[in-house]
């Protein structure tokens, strides 16, 4: 097998475990409780603490449920059922990346609602998010019967939330959070507005860019936490001292396998580009033109890299106090890089 082969199969194996370990990251329940927080009203006066009481595991038939093993004592810290099926006789298969359900105290009792995390690592790839959301509420919808109510009894059907985390999104759009839902309008007045009725379905689409300013609180987190330039060590500051997370040692070790995973993936591609560009500047005859490019290349690379991960850090409110101490990082570079990017 040549060497090339051998480095796109690594690469495509190392961006494979990568994406499996983002969701990995992404199921913790404080993760969920912070996304929930911010795009479902519902829990938008709860604490982080309360909305993680609040999360149970999947219990339709047609997600694969891992059994009680706690026997009613605390809940574990990360949400099983992960890559969990729903499908149906001459249908494709669908794989949900998170699936869970919320329970949300009402009159004495408990209102359950469904809700479908996916993480997006293109932010246009090759169709409409919207669209694919429309279809998997549609059937988080139809996979209810059966289980929450039988024959005609429509009125036990439960809410479903499907959110899309778009990560690497535009800078014409940068930062953002919009929902779609079920809205009334009247044609002709005169029908009652029982909200209750229609509101079962909400689809929420949020777009990260770290490179450009976040001022929210989720997608300021959400930035960090899937940062590809940040090292693990650094996320994991910014996630306990600016956003005051009391992360698990299970959540450390899943952030870090996960930076460990992508540096792979990034040395791999970087490694097969000074390869290409080596075999082309050889048949060009431009070695030495070509051996003091690759070294000016890659001095300027380490540079840009440095001053990314300083700006996404000042852009996240990081005082550049903090980012040397974090960084190991001179203070008087930081402020270079700072000016440089204003």
């Amino acid at each position: 097998m040549n060497e090339e082969l051998k480095r796109d199969i690594r690469q495509a194996e190392a961006r494979s475990q990568y994406d499996t370990q983002c969701k990995r990251v992404l199921a913790h329940r404080i993760i969920l409780a912070w996304i929930v927080r911010y795009t479902m009203s519902e829990f938008s006066s709860f604490s982080l603490e309360e909305i993680q009481d609040c999360i149970e595991n999947p219990e339709i038939s047609t997600v694969e449920v891992e059994p009680d093993i706690n026997h009613g004592r605390k809940q574990p810290e990360k949400i099983t059922g992960l890559a969990t099926e729903s499908s149906l006789p001459g249908e494709g298969r669908i794989t949900y990346d998170v699936y869970f359900s919320l329970r949300l105290p009402a009159k004495n009792e408990y209102r359950r609602i469904y809700v479908n995390v996916e993480a997006q690592k293109k932010y246009h790839p090759g169709y409409q998010i919207l669209s694919r959301g429309v279809y998997y509420t549609s059937r988080m919808i139809s996979s209810q019967r059966g289980t929450e109510f039988s024959d005609s009894d429509y009125d036990k059907l439960k809410k479903v939330c499907s959110i899309w985390l778009c990560l690497n999104a535009p800078a014409e759009i940068g930062n953002a959070i919009s929902e779609y839902s079920l809205t009334k309008h009247d044609i002709l007045p005169g029908i009652p507005d029982i909200r209750s009725a229609y509101d079962k379905i909400s689809i929420v689409q949020v777009a990260l860019n770290e490179k450009k300013d976040s001022i929210h609180e989720l997608t300021g987190m959400l930035n960090v936490l899937f940062s590809m330039t940040m090292p693990a060590e650094t996320k994991l500051n910014i996630l306990e001292h600016r956003y005051h997370m009391d992360l698990a040692p299970d959540l450390k070790g899943d952030v870090n396998v996960m930076c460990n995973l992508g540096d792979l993936a990034i040395d791999l591609g970087y490694e097969r580009g000074i390869q290409q560009g080596l075999k082309q500047g050889l048949e060009q005859g431009l070695e030495r033109g070509l051996e003091q490019g690759l070294q000016k290349g890659i001095k300027q690379g380490v540079q840009s890299g440095q001053d990314e991960l300083i700006l996404s850090m000042l852009r996240n409110h990081i005082s550049p106090e903090d980012i040397s101490h974090m960084t190991n990082l001179p203070l008087e570079r930081i402020r270079h890089a700072a000016e440089a990017g204003n």
